[in-house]
């Protein structure tokens, strides 16, 4: 078992015990040779007779080399010892994890948080755009200088697409609490697997913990598949908010294109701005959506994330505006040929059926309404006002409204039953209008 003291290669002299990985420990060491101080990686004793470990342990030193990028830790050599232990040699960081930083603080502030999702950001896409995907971005593996500067480290899960092969050890790799749904699923992933995991990095620095936990790493990662996170608190300003929430979006297509737009739309965020005002209100506007899905503002807001919703919206306008236009008719009609029907008991419009009390063809007097006396008035209008009330008969000129006829008239005549059907059907079109109504 290596210790501080220990030579590897004769010129890496290590001297304290820095962190451990799931593949290996760190020290930090001294280069005799150029006499500066290094950090060393060696391969865990466990899996030094795995020859599947020991080829990813290579591929992330090759990986490191040639990323050249500030964000991430450079890579100064790589060796074996006679006894078969390898070991990668890196620049020295003096900076602590971010998981050191929020178990201290508890949480972090908004600005410094959204400081570190940017810097973090810059060094995947470099990572990004040379084919590798981390695979396990998490506080441990970032490191905060004094000065603020973020440095990306442990590539020992990373997949390029020149070592594919690294990968067929297990059918998910990465820490549960930071995994995307796509790892957690055994799908494919891309790198929008890592801006996810750098959005629950988020969510933690400003909540103060993951957004899911569990007793397992099964449990924790088929949260990631199937849970909606927790709301974040209200203190979040809301350009962080949908940074994030678009960060963790399940579908890997709906979060950022790429890493350089996190980054870009981290700094806005920083600045209060929402750089992408077509996208990302879809996730912040998330929680939202389902308390208030009837209004507009709703609707207007879920337009460019749910193209979907428009023909329904499209039908449900459609719908109430030919419910409006027909009980407009149907009010018009009412008003046609009854302008009183508001005021007309149930009885009365029982008596404008065709039965022996049925007195609706009488209408004593000029009325407005001329389109239903010229049904009926040849049949009744002269031969019922006179021998039902005298007095009414010098009422027709003061009082011309049609209400006077039902109450003050009596049955008309067999006679007039030709003339009745067309009262019949005025009749059902004032009940359907009153149904209507």
């Amino acid at each position: 078992m290596l210790g501080p003291g220990d030579v590897l290669g004769d010129r890496y002299r290590l001297e304290e015990f820095v962190a451990s990985g799931g593949m290996g420990q760190v020290f930090r060491a001294t280069d005799k040779t150029l006499g500066r101080t290094v950090a060393v990686k060696v391969l865990l004793p466990g899996h030094m007779s795995n020859t599947e470990f020991g080829r990813r342990f290579r591929s992330e030193a090759r990986i490191m080399a040639s990323l050249g990028h500030p964000g991430v830790v450079g890579v100064y050599d790589y060796g074996e010892t006679p006894e078969g232990t390898l070991f990668l040699v890196m620049a020295f960081v003096d900076g602590r994890p971010l998981g050191e930083l929020i178990n201290e603080h508890g949480t972090l502030p908004v600005g410094q948080t959204l400081d570190i999702v940017a810097q973090a950001a810059d060094a995947l896409h470099a990572a990004h755009e040379r084919g590798i995907i981390h695979r396990d971005v998490k506080p441990g593996n970032l490191l905060v200088t004094e000065s603020g500067a973020v440095t990306l480290v442990d590539f020992g899960v990373a997949r390029s697409s020149d070592v594919t092969s690294v990968t067929k050890v297990n059918a998910v790799i990465g820490t549960a609490l930071y995994m995307s749904p796509e790892q957690a699923s055994g799908r494919p992933i891309s790198p929008a697997a890592d801006i996810y995991a750098l959005g629950v990095v988020a969510y933690h620095c400003v909540t103060g913990a993951p957004p899911f936990n569990g007793n397992s790493p099964l449990e924790i990662a088929l949260k990631h598949l199937q849970d909606e996170p927790p709301p974040l608190p209200e203190t979040v300003p809301v350009a962080t908010r949908a940074l994030i929430e678009r960060a963790m979006a399940k579908n890997p297509e709906d979060r950022y294109p790429t890493a350089a737009a996190m980054a870009s739309a981290a700094r806005a965020a920083g600045h209060g701005t929402i750089e992408d005002p077509v996208a990302i209100p879809v996730r912040a506007a998330a929680p939202t959506v389902v308390v208030t899905p009837p209004t507009p503002d709703g609707a207007d807001d879920g337009k460019p994330g749910r193209p979907a919703w428009v023909p329904i919206v499209a039908t449900l306008a459609g719908i109430a505006l030919i419910t409006g236009v027909v009980l407009a008719i149907v009010a018009l009609s009412r008003e046609v040929f009854d302008p009183k029907i508001p005021d007309a008991k149930p009885p009365s419009s029982a008596a404008v059926t065709p039965s022996a009390t049925n007195k609706a063809p009488a209408n004593p007097g000029p009325s407005h309404n001329q389109s239903q006396n010229t049904s009926t008035a040849p049949a009744s209008p002269t031969t019922a006002a006179p021998p039902s009330s005298p007095a009414p008969g010098s009422q027709p000129p003061a009082s011309p409204t049609p209400d006077k006829a039902p109450t003050t008239t009596a049955a008309p005549p067999p006679t007039t039953g030709p003339a009745t059907p067309p009262p019949a059907s005025v009749e059902a079109t004032i009940v359907v209008g009153g149904n209507g109504g």
